[in-house]
């Protein structure tokens, strides 16, 4: 009987430790499953580098690949002649050509577009950007840095410019103000506040690794 006893005990063990086996090497195929993450582009329109600066935040966050929007002819230096050129080209609907070429979009099923907010709507190279890729069925999450007067109409222009993707919720934080000669502002410890606030913005919507 005790003989019996102990072979049960032994078979027992055996069992257990097998059934640990089992799961170590079932666990990481399902640890990756649930970790399989989506291909992320972040693309993003920087005149005075602190849309750049979130753009920064949120790849180190997310990963993906980062990808600044430049045109064929760079907008002047000049700030003012600048300005109206941009009145212009929203007053037409000029879409500025771009020089940026994004390889193989269909592959991204997550993209992030970053823009400052221009005489209160979406810059011109943006819409471009919009125009000449279709989202169709993707995600698209807008991020805006402004110089104190909110996004505008930006996000809503997101929307109507991409009916056929899920657009999630903006993030919008203060930047810069170049027409009073306030540049780089994203910086030190105002680039550790908009940290914590990117980071909380992107677990709202799910998009935290």
């Amino acid at each position: 009987m005790r003989r019996i006893n102990v072979l049960l005990m032994i078979a027992f063990v055996v069992i257990c430790l097998l059934s640990g086996v089992a799961a170590a090497q079932q666990g990481p195929k399902k640890d990756q499953a649930l970790k399989a993450e989506k291909k992320i582009l972040i693309v993003y329109l920087s005149r005075t580098n602190n849309t750049k600066a979130i753009a920064d935040i949120i790849h180190k966050k997310v990963g993906g690949k980062l990808v600044s929007l430049e045109l064929q002819t760079p907008y002047p230096a000049d700030y003012h002649t600048t300005v109206q050129q941009v009145v212009r080209e929203n007053e037409t609907g000029y879409l500025p050509p771009l020089k940026t070429v994004i390889d193989k979009p269909d592959q991204y099923d997550a993209i992030f577009v970053g823009f400052p907010t221009w005489d209160m709507k979406l810059p011109p190279p943006m819409k471009s950007f919009l125009h000449q890729y279709s989202f169709r069925g993707k995600t698209i999450i807008p991020f805006n840095s402004n110089g104190g007067y909110g996004p505008g109409n930006t996000f809503q222009t997101v929307r109507e410019l991409c009916p056929q993707s899920t657009v999630l919720q903006g993030f919008s934080t203060r930047g810069g103000l170049e027409r009073d000669g306030q540049l780089l502002a994203i910086k030190d410890a105002r680039a550790e506040e908009v940290r914590t606030e990117v980071n909380k913005w992107l677990r709202t919507i799910g998009m935290l690794k």
